[in-house]
Order: C-alpha cells, then structure tokens, then sequence
C-alpha cells in the first residue's frame, strides 16, 4: 500500500507522524511524509520518503511576532496571527500536497493538516485517516481541549458543547482561506459551514489517537471510529552517540532536572534564562538547559547548569531527575514514559490541557502558566517534584504502563484492518 501522510508545525507536532511511518514501512508499506524542510534531515534518518511542502515552521516561531504571542497566550491574538499566515500557506500546502499525494492509495493526516488533507482526499477520491495527539472527538467527560483548564466543572452537556463549538468556530473563520485554496489550487467548490472533522463527510474517516490510555481513557461516548492505540514514540537511531560534556554531566554529581520549552519562544530568552538559573541555585539542583527553537541562551553558567541542543528524549529523560518543559503533547508523552514528574509551563493552544492533566493524575505540580512564571513559584514546584516521594511512585508506575505499550503496532493493525475493509 502506497500512504502519504500530511505533518505540519512544529517538531512536537511533526514526530509522532514521522514514528508512525516508520511503523507503517515496516510493516512493508511504501510510506511518503508531506512535511516541511526543517524536518528532512529527520525523515530521511529513519528511511522514510520525504517530499518538501514550502514555508518553514521554525522560522515563522524565531519571528519577533510570535514569540511575543506565544509569551502572552492569548488564543484569539493567536487565532488571528495563524489565520493571516494561513491565507499564503494554504495554496501552497494544497498545491504542493496535491503533487504529494499523486497515486497514493491512502491518506494520514494529523489536526494541523486536516482541512487541507480532506480537500485534496477529496480531489483525489483517497481514503483519508485521522491521526491526532490530542482528543478533538466531543464528550461529556472533559471540555474542549482548547478552553481554560481552570473553568468550574459544568457537567457532561457543558463539555460536550463546548468541543463542539470551538471546532464549529475554528473552523468557520478558516473556511474562507480553505475555500480560496480549494478554487485556486484543485479547482474545487467552496465547502458547507459545518466543520468537517465530524461532518457527515467525514463519517467514513475513522480517527487514531497517539496517546495512551493510562493517560486518556477513550470516553465511553465515543463512537467505534475513535481508538486510542497508545503513543507514537520515535525513538533514537542507534548511530546516535551522546556528547562527551553531556555523559560527564549526568556521572559527574545527582539526576539534574531538564528544562526546555521546545519550539515555544520568548521576547527575551535571556531574560527567561536568568530566571530558570535562579531558580535552580534555589533548589541547589543541577540541571540540563535546552535552547530550543526559542533561542533560550545563558552566558558565563554556573557549574551546575549544563547548556544542551537537541537531545532523543527516550535516552535523555530517564536519566534526570524532573522534566521542566511547555506542555507540547510530543514532550509531555516523552516525560511520562520516562516515569519522572513533570512541572508543565504552558504558554498556548493544548497545553494547558496538557499540564492540567499532568496535575490530575498526580504526576507534577500544578502547572504555571508562561505569563504568571516567576522564580519562587518555579523553584517551589522543583522542589515538589523532587522530594514528593507519592508523586515520584506515581510517575515511575505511570511510566511503565507507557513503556509496556505498543501505540505504534496498534495504529499500524488498525490502519491495515482499515482499508481491508
């Protein structure tokens, strides 16, 4: 079987998709990632067939714009800023998607790409498969993902309600631009005004999610096309080999606490940085400090701190002693598995939800929101983390539920199982 699958944003957002290729070659498919060039080097290390789509995520996050929106967190600003983008970038994922996804037999495709893969699904009459790291299907057991985490409980009509909503609202000030990419690169008529992602167009697209459900449960209300098949981890290559200034850090004294906010930025990462070291001298904890795409930088560190790039999280995470980082779905699932408490800094879009659930199943500290991150409320939530022995037993029990999984072999079953029927 010959699949494209369609990844856009940022690396937590693209990962998942790339590990469920490689489950999907394996499995003796012929396996195509619509992807952006930040991620080619990535793709073709794991075998996979990569075909460009134009723009770039990380240089739309390192721009001055949006490195003060994400700081903020204010979801309608957000909103608007992602639209005014939208308006280039989706001609240009539609045509160059189209080009893509020429004689392929089936179509993936996570939230970010979703109302681009169903029009070119639908150009060129493919099975399309959802594929989502976050719970998008309405429930009466939670809200919406994208609302404030810290609303009262409403109850079961409330929530589901609410996700239907917000996806009916997101979707209806995106129809415009999908519309104008529909005509001008597949020559399709306009869409309805009802959202697809559960439309009656899309009932015959069943929907994966790349969590587990020691984390999430699938709500019993959910239909039979939702299945929750565990997380998609893209584990290290064995070629990988660690820094010698990283292996002499981590036996050179205790687990440090890692500490990274992804791809998310700030206005003044060196201001960020000063607050992170303060915070740790307070604790008289070590700790490994990722730059990231949000340029975070500190000069002249002490001792203590160790400045790291990108580093596989299924090698690094088990060795330290807490996980300080933004709530992106990819870094929280790698904290879990790792087994180790998590202090979630969320600054946009699904991580709140994220740190709030963190919190809930007793895994780390209530999380702190970017814009209220102080140094005595992030060295008060390190010291959570590192002396809560329950909350320790728990993270450590959390993680090997995760590591007993297999989301991957269980997408690839489902998928298979899928378009034999």
């Amino acid at each position: 079987m010959h699949i494209a699958i369609i990844a856009l944003g940022s690396r937590g957002d693209v990962q998942p998709y790339i590990a469920l290729g490689k489950g999907l070659k394996e499995a003796g498919h012929t396996v195509r990632l619509v992807i952006q060039h930040d991620f080619e080097v990535l793709t073709k290390s794991h075998g996979l067939e990569f075909w460009l789509v134009r723009g770039s995520s990380q240089e739309g996050m390192e721009g001055k714009e949006w490195r003060e929106l994400s700081e903020k967190g204010n979801l309608i600003a957000i909103t608007r800023y992602l639209l005014k983008e939208a308006q280039r970038a989706y001609i240009e994922f539609m045509e160059d998607g189209l080009t893509a996804c020429q004689g392929m037999d089936l179509l993936i495709t996570g939230s970010v790409g979703f109302h681009i893969a169903i029009s070119i699904a639908e150009k060129l009459n493919l099975r399309l498969i959802q594929g989502h790291v976050m719970p998008v299907t309405p429930t009466r057991i939670f809200p919406s993902a994208f609302l404030p985490p810290n609303m009262p409980n409403l109850g079961g009509t409330f929530n589901l309600m609410s996700s239907r909503l917000f996806l009916q609202m997101a979707w209806l000030g995106v129809r415009p631009v999908c519309n104008q990419a529909r005509k001008k690169a597949l020559d399709l008529p306009p869409t309805s005004f009802a959202e697809p992602i559960h439309s009656n167009r899309s009932k015959d697209f069943p929907r994966l999610y790349g969590f587990s459900p020691s984390v999430i449960p699938a709500p019993a209300d959910w239909s039979a096309e939702n299945h929750v098949t565990g997380y998609w981890f893209l584990d290290s290559t064995d070629d990988w080999t660690p820094p010698a200034a990283l292996l002499n850090f981590l036996q050179d004294g205790p687990p440090p606490i890692y500490i990274g906010f992804g791809s998310m930025s700030s206005r003044n990462p060196q201001e960020t940085a000063d607050l992170v070291i303060e915070a740790i001298k307070k604790t008289k904890q070590r700790a490994l400090l990722y730059s990231g795409w949000g340029g975070l930088h500190k000069e002249n560190l002490p001792d203590s701190v160790l400045m790291i790039d990108s580093t596989p999280h299924d090698w690094l995470l088990p060795r330290v002693a807490a996980v300080v980082h933004h709530g992106g779905a990819g870094t929280t699932a790698a904290g879990l598995r790792a087994g180790v408490p998590s202090i979630v800094i969320p600054f946009l879009i699904d991580q709140p939800f994220w740190g709030k659930r963190v919190h809930d199943l007793g895994v780390g500290p209530a999380p702190i929101p970017r814009r209220k991150l102080t140094v005595d409320r992030l060295t008060q939530a390190i010291q959570v983390a590192v002396t809560d022995k329950d909350m320790r037993h728990r993270a450590a029990n959390l993680g090997e539920k995760i590591q007993a999984e297999d989301g991957i072999a269980n997408a690839v079953e489902l998928i298979q199982k899928i378009e034999r029927s």
